[in-house]
């Protein structure tokens, strides 16, 4: 007898929250990096803050609910095995679909790291560029300016999955990522628990800590212009 499929919280509003908004940061910072100009003080700044998204879902995947941790998504090649064959019937982030999250996390944490010491000699300099030598920097930047059309690639890909699974296997993975929840058939699937208050203010307060340092807040600040003497 097949069970009635039921409602469980799946993904917790922080999760949510994330994903959405390192959506629109990243078209974001698509669009002014493209455009140049006097927007690349916007870049800099989207940059910043995809940084603090960043900092913070990595943390929110050790101490975040259920679903998001990296514990309960992130498995070995017999699990990917198994789910090619179809034999992989958990909920959730899928094998593959847990590799394409550790490939985009870890793509916009180079991408972002390398703008911090980018210098394109224009309108834009990295916050961190004075620790690096100028070969370096130059190096960076070239690496930063190449490596959007791969992340614009794996967002394709992404947004390709997401289509298949709604298309092809009749599987609706934006809803989940708007309401938090998701219709299961399986009597033991349980609802996401975990996320507690004390982990999200954890979790925020060390990503601006992060993105503090990351704009230079450790850094020495420049000396003041001497004063003109009063003739």
């Amino acid at each position: 007898m097949q069970e009635t499929p039921r409602l469980i919280q799946l993904w917790d509003l922080p999760t949510r929250l994330f994903h959405w908004l390192l959506l629109v940061l990243v078209m974001a910072a698509f669009f002014t990096g493209l455009s140049g100009g006097n927007l690349m003080a916007w870049h800099g700044r989207l940059g910043l803050a995809i940084l603090g998204l960043l900092v913070f879902r990595l943390i929110w995947g050790l101490i975040g609910s259920t679903y998001a941790r990296f514990s309960q998504f992130v498995r070995g090649p017999t699990v990917i095995v198994d789910y090619l064959h179809g034999r992989w019937h958990g909920i959730g982030h899928n094998p593959l679909g847990a590799l394409s999250v550790l490939a985009l996390l870890g793509l916009l944490l180079c991408q972002v790291a390398s703008g911090l010491f980018a210098d394109d000699d224009i309108a834009f300099q990295g916050s961190l560029t004075v620790l690096v030598s100028t070969e370096t920097s130059i190096w960076l930047t070239r690496l930063h300016r190449q490596s959007i059309w791969i992340i614009g690639a794996l967002i394709a890909l992404h947004v390709g999955a997401v289509l298949w699974h709604a298309l092809i296997r009749k599987e609706n993975l934006i809803k989940p990522m708007l309401n938090g929840r998701q219709a299961v058939s399986d009597p033991t699937a349980q609802p996401a628990r975990g996320g507690y208050l004390s982990a999200l203010l954890f979790a925020l307060a060390l990503s601006v800590l992060v993105v503090w340092i990351a704009d230079g807040g450790l850094l020495s600040s420049p000396p003041a212009p001497a004063s003109l003497p009063n003739w």
